[in-house]
Order: C-alpha cells, then structure tokens, then sequence
C-alpha cells in the first residue's frame, strides 16, 4: 500500500480523477481526518472536505508506477 496526498478542488478534477482511477482493478481509499470512503465513489469523494487536500491510500504492488503515472494531475508534491 502507498499513500499519497492528492487535490481534488473542483467538480470538474473529481470526475477526471474518477474516470482515471476505475481504469484499474486495484482498490483506492481516500482519507479525510477519520473518514474513509471508496475513491471510485463520486458521491463519496462529494461528502468530504475538497477544499484541503486528501490521502490517497492505493492498494496495489503491481501496476504503482502506472496508478502514479495516472495521478499526476492530481498530486500534491511534498
């Protein structure tokens, strides 16, 4: 598993980051203070505060480059 802080601070960012993350079979989490919801969730990913950025837990060992490679418009470099 990997953790990664991503931005989703608009409507338009939530859909493109959701179409992206449902091209694989892994299993995404996002995490905001205590709660947890499924990222492939647009409603879910709505419940939650977008104005900060959220953690992205990804459950994957193999395609992690590819998921990364993915993600990048939506990572927070640290």
């Amino acid at each position: 598993m990997k953790t990664v802080k991503i931005s989703l601070n608009s409507i338009d960012k939530v859909k493109s980051f959701v179409n992206e993350i449902t091209k694989f079979d892994n299993e995404f989490d996002l995490v905001s203070g205590r709660y947890v919801i499924d990222a492939k969730s647009i409603m879910g990913i709505f419940s939650l505060d977008l104005s900060k950025p959220i953690d992205l837990n990804i459950h994957a060992e193999k395609e992690m480059n590819d998921i990364i490679n993915a993600l990048q418009p939506y990572l927070i470099q640290q």
